[in-house]
């Protein structure tokens, strides 16, 4: 059974060379690491270390990197169309999640916002994979209302300390560093919202951190804890940005995070419909025609099909804007709302189209299921999506 569609050559052809090399050589490194891989991990609860790792082998990690610490200094662009080929290739949209943690929280925060001494102690590590990374934002009562985060750190004489407690943070185990999103002045003390938000970089084995797993229904292969933070040092030195001035760094870091999202529900709708279309084809009933030409099995598959072609145009113009430096957060938000709209109708469609064998771990397409429904919550739920698109494209009042 084809697990690929036929590719898109008018979408090939728009590409550069430079690009459709990058591409190919995900593809192959994608390969490595099939469905019968991301199954057996997932089964097992474990991290994807050899995939990562061979990732970060093949220079994939650093694909936006500064290339003064090795990285290729390409654009969001190019990172969106290797994390899309990637996660076509068999992992879906977990392995989004791993550049994520990494490539993101790690590298844009870094890259973007982090002393020269952090930069060359952290980047070539995060690179070749010795350094893995998490982020701390969401909280218990504030959820996707990331200004209303009460974790607090108090300023010493030798730096600061933090007390408080995150929730569905990713990765926290794997992780030797964690962003730290957190309050250093009281939202009663400032004069903006958006004043006294801080962001630091600090040590996972630190005196006073401590986190809990939480069951879930999918992305096994990359933990979600509670994290506890009581009287955590925190030095200077792992300042990122501005004390109480984060709050914009902290855009940066959510919308190239959306980008990224969204190629990881693009690859994870071309593998469900390539297993879709692949038993379709081959599966026959009734009178012996395969069920691939019967309507209702086309008409919901080409509505996904659909959806994810215009959710990559409108990802391709976020990261183009990236790229040349303009605004970029309604592309990146409406991109991410479309992708997972269409990742979702993929992946269920996949199910009933392959009947009973949907339902099987044998075809895959259940592990895609569980866990493209996270998407449609996180990394911002379709609501605050929607919210977002109301206000600032459509002047409509702000509803929060």
């Amino acid at each position: 059974m084809n697990a690929r569609l036929n590719p898109d050559h008018r979408h090939a052809t728009s590409l550069t060379e430079d690009q459709r090399n990058l591409v190919d050589l995900c593809h192959q490194v994608g390969a490595r690491f099939g469905l019968e891989y991301w199954r057996d991990i997932d089964a097992r609860g474990e991290f994807p270390h050899a995939c990562w790792q061979a990732i970060c082998d093949a220079g994939l990690c650093g694909i936006a990197m500064p290339q003064e610490y090795g990285g290729s200094e390409l654009g969001m662009t190019e990172f969106a169309l290797a994390v899309e080929a990637l996660c076509a290739s068999g992992a879906g949209a977990t392995l989004s999640q791993v550049f994520m943690v990494n490539a993101i929280f790690g590298g844009v925060a870094l890259s973007h916002m982090g002393t020269n001494e952090m930069k060359q102690a952290m980047l070539p590590k995060l690179m070749d994979g010795s350094m893995t990374f998490c982020m701390a934002l969401t909280e218990p009562d504030a959820g996707t209302n990331s200004l209303a985060i009460k974790t607090f750190a108090r300023a010493t004489d030798r730096g600061w300390v933090l007390n408080g407690q995150k929730i569905w943070i990713t990765a926290v185990p794997q992780a030797k560093k964690m962003l730290v999103v957190c309050r250093t002045t009281r939202p009663e003390d400032v004069r903006r919202k958006t004043d006294g938000i801080t962001l630091f970089m600090i040590d996972t084995d630190r005196p006073g951190l401590e986190h809990r797993a939480i069951d879930k229904l999918g992305t096994n292969t990359l933990p979600a804890s509670t994290v506890f933070f009581q009287d955590v040092e925190v030095y200077p030195e792992e300042l990122i940005g501005e004390v109480d001035r984060g709050w914009i760094a902290l855009l940066e870091v959510l919308n190239t995070e959306r980008i990224v999202t969204t190629a990881g529900l693009l690859g994870t709708t071309e593998l469900a419909l390539g297993i879709a279309v692949g038993y379709a084809n081959e599966r026959k009933v009734f009178d012996g025609k395969p069920i691939s030409s019967y309507q209702g099995i086309q008409f919901p598959l080409s509505e996904a099909y659909i959806q994810a072609q215009c959710a990559k145009l409108m990802n391709q113009k976020a990261a183009t804007l990236h790229d040349q430096g303009l605004p970029y957060g309604s592309e990146a938000n409406m991109a991410k709302w479309l992708a997972a709209r269409a990742a979702t109708a993929a992946t269920d469609r996949a199910i009933q189209t392959l009947g009973g064998m949907g339902y099987a771990k044998e075809y895959h397409v259940e592990r895609l299921w569980r866990d493209t429904r996270l998407f449609r919550l996180a990394p911002i739920s379709e609501e605050m999506g929607l919210n977002y698109v109301a206000q600032h494209n459509l002047g409509l009042a702000r509803a929060y």
